[in-house]
């Protein structure tokens, strides 16, 4: 019998137990897609991700992400966490982990940088590996059904809810307040109803709901659902915020600009997370969008397969 290592870690926050938890199989050579799409099911995490020697030997690592149902071309919790736990290893592949990391995904290349505190890495933060792009409107009925709630409780004064991408496609919604917020709840027969084509090519239906106030618009809370992939509701969403943070910078009048957002998500699921964005807009056009957060080791272990 074979066996593969595994650490887990809690991404977006510090305190062990909260946040998204993350399995990371840092050398997955042994193991065959059939074999990662099962562990990922078997774990039931929103993602799972897979260490691989680079196709490039300038870059650190290419890493494979997988939902329980399916394989994904990049994702902001996976990637923070992987580079939290390949940085604290000290290696990859027998070559040391500075404090920058290069990553091969289906998504691109993307970018990492390790924050440590007297050699102990604290957090990371990484660079959407594609420019935003923007999708189909979808309808205030369609996304109130899906998570039960009013119609008339979908704020569309900034934007109608929007497919939006960095590397990733999600429904972005806002919401009129916390409280409706708080109510929403996934009906997976509405999610399937709903489905379509995303802007990576496949056929899904993720929605990312948030509220924010007039006072402290920077500050968002959120939740996302996706139950067509086995996620009734992710704790923390990194790809989503960053597409989210970058489209509501696009929206802004001023051609020129960096933002810094947070995004509180997880709270309803007693998984707080802070999710961290900036955004840079140059003549209109928004040109980088940068995740960041703080991880919390939790287990270790093997694998057998």
């Amino acid at each position: 019998m074979k066996t593969v290592a595994f650490t887990t870690v809690d991404v977006f926050t510090s305190t062990r137990f909260e946040g998204n938890p993350l399995a990371v199989m840092t050398d997955a050579r042994c193991l065959t897609d059939t074999d990662m799409q099962n562990i990922a099911a078997e774990f039931g995490y929103s993602e799972v991700t897979f260490v691989l020697p680079p196709e490039d030997p300038a870059n650190t690592a290419r890493i494979r992400i997988f939902t329980p149902t399916m394989e994904v071309p990049f994702a902001g919790h996976p990637n923070v966490g992987t580079a939290y736990v390949l940085g604290r290893q000290g290696e990859v592949f027998g070559r040391p982990t500075g404090d920058k990391l290069r990553f091969e995904e289906k998504a691109g290349i993307v970018e990492v940088d390790l924050k440590r505190d007297r050699g102990e890495v604290l957090s990371a933060s990484i660079r959407a590996p594609r420019s935003l792009a923007v999708g189909d409107t979808i309808s205030g009925h369609t996304v109130a059904r899906c998570i039960a709630i009013e119609p008339d409780e979908i704020r569309v004064s900034t934007h109608e809810p929007v497919i939006a991408s960095v590397g990733l496609s999600f429904v972005v919604a806002e919401l009129a307040d916390l409280a409706a917020l708080g109510r929403a709840r996934p009906n997976l027969a509405y999610f399937q109803d709903a489905a379509g084509s995303t802007l990576e090519g496949n056929h899904d239906f993720s929605l990312f709901v948030y509220a924010r106030s007039e006072e402290d618009p920077w500050m968002i809370r959120a939740r996302m659902f996706a139950p067509l992939d086995n996620v009734p509701e992710d704790p923390a969403t990194g790809s989503a915020s960053a597409a989210l943070g970058a489209y509501l910078v696009s929206l802004e009048p001023d051609a020129n600009m960096s933002v810094s957002l947070t995004i509180e998500q997880g709270v309803e699921m007693g998984r707080r997370s802070l999710i961290g964005i900036d955004v840079v807009k140059q003549d209109g056009t928004v040109t980088d969008v940068t995740i960041f957060g703080n991880c919390a080791p939790v287990m270790r272990g093997e694998i057998a397969y």
